[in-house]
């Protein structure tokens, strides 16, 4: 069974992560949502609310399950038996980050690819620093 682990803070889940997911969904058994959980980090969810977020907005894709993690996302592929990782890539500059964290993954584990999925037109814009921005003003 072919099964990815699809990681992020997801703070918030946005349209553009979602769409990623819903584009790798024909190419994998299963596919994984995994939240992270990061103690320095300051969120504006908690951990709780973004694993149900994620599970409402799938609630129409079987194939989709959602967890919460800390620590190295390779320890968890390991854990979930992931053979990828995909990463969503808006920018030059998204790509650049992803490219080196692939490159340590793989260094790590060169049996789990990373696959960076090109955001669609129309989500490149969107991030989630940018939704965060927007909730605290309603």
């Amino acid at each position: 069974m072919a099964t990815a682990l699809f990681p992020g803070s997801f703070d918030p889940f946005t349209s553009g992560h979602e769409a990623i997911l819903r584009r790798v969904l024909p190419l994998f058994d299963r596919v994984i949502v995994a939240v992270g959980v990061n103690s320095e980090k300051q969120y504006m969810f908690s951990t709780q609310e973004r694993v149900d977020r994620i599970r409402q907005a799938l609630a129409d894709c079987p194939s989709v399950s959602v967890t919460s993690y800390s620590g190295m996302t390779i320890d968890l592929c390991h854990q979930l038996g992931c053979q990828a990782i995909i990463r969503g890539i808006r920018t030059a500059k998204d790509f650049e980050y992803e490219q080196t964290v692939a490159a340590v993954n793989r260094l790590q584990d060169p049996a789990i690819e990373t696959l960076l999925i090109l955001a669609d037109p129309e989500h490149i814009d969107i991030s989630s620093t940018l939704e965060r921005e927007r909730l605290s003003h309603q």
